[in-house]
């Protein structure tokens, strides 16, 4: 790889409109309106913010690591913006790195997650409306539809642009969200009483059963 006179780094503007775009476009699927959605979609701006100020701000993970990628890979530019896709140079991927099959996928599971965020919302906003128990649409195969787009889109940026701080992140947030769905379980269950018991019953909070859910759902109202 080679460092040419265009700089990879120091491109704060970049990182303050691609931060924008994608807390933008993530608001937009999932229309935060509890204190509960804004603390989720808060970690994940966080996140989002950390990636793109090492994508094109400041690479701290690769000068952390500069001595140790310097001695694996001694022909490895540094500086280069392709040294910062660094699951290509450790698994020695040839060619473009946006070209990778990691990269590729990693596209597949962000827009995946975006998906998943704008068809739970709709589905949640029309419950909420009319103070019932969401349960159809992305809810009729898991409980927590939302949370696993937030989680997909960081796993997604993760795999085409690992860094310290994101990698650290990543398991604290999973556990957050983890820890903002049982409370919200906790409030399905005083709203709906057991109604939700049920449907907690058939339907996974996390990984869908395979093949198609349950076909008795039920939609009770808040009481």
């Amino acid at each position: 790889m080679t460092h040419d006179d265009v700089p990879a780094y120091g491109l704060w503007t970049l990182v303050i409109l691609n931060s924008l775009v994608f807390i933008i476009f993530a608001f937009s699927f999932s229309k935060p309106r509890t204190p509960r959605d804004w603390r989720s979609f808060s970690a994940f701006s966080a996140f989002v913010v950390a990636l793109f100020a090492e994508m094109y701000g400041f690479p701290l993970t690769i000068f952390l690591l500069s001595g140790w990628l310097q001695r694996r890979y001694p022909g490895l530019d540094l500086m280069s913006h392709d040294a910062g896709h660094l699951w290509s140079t450790i698994f020695g991927l040839q060619g473009n790195p946006h070209l990778s099959v990691l990269h590729i996928l990693s596209n597949v599971v962000i827009a995946g997650g975006f998906i998943l965020l704008g068809a739970s919302w709709r589905v949640l906003y029309a419950a909420q409306t009319e103070g019932r128990l969401a349960t159809t649409g992305t809810y009729s195969h898991v409980r927590h539809p939302q949370y696993i787009g937030f989680v997909a889109i960081m796993l997604g940026f993760l795999l085409q642009w690992p860094t310290i701080l994101t990698l650290l992140m990543f398991p604290l947030l999973v556990t957050m969200y983890v820890h903002l769905a049982h409370t919200e379980e906790t409030q399905g269950r005083r709203t709906f009483g057991d109604a939700y018991d049920r449907y907690a019953a058939s339907t996974p909070g996390w990984f869908p059963h395979l093949g198609s859910p349950p076909t008795d759902r039920s939609a009770p109202r808040a009481r």
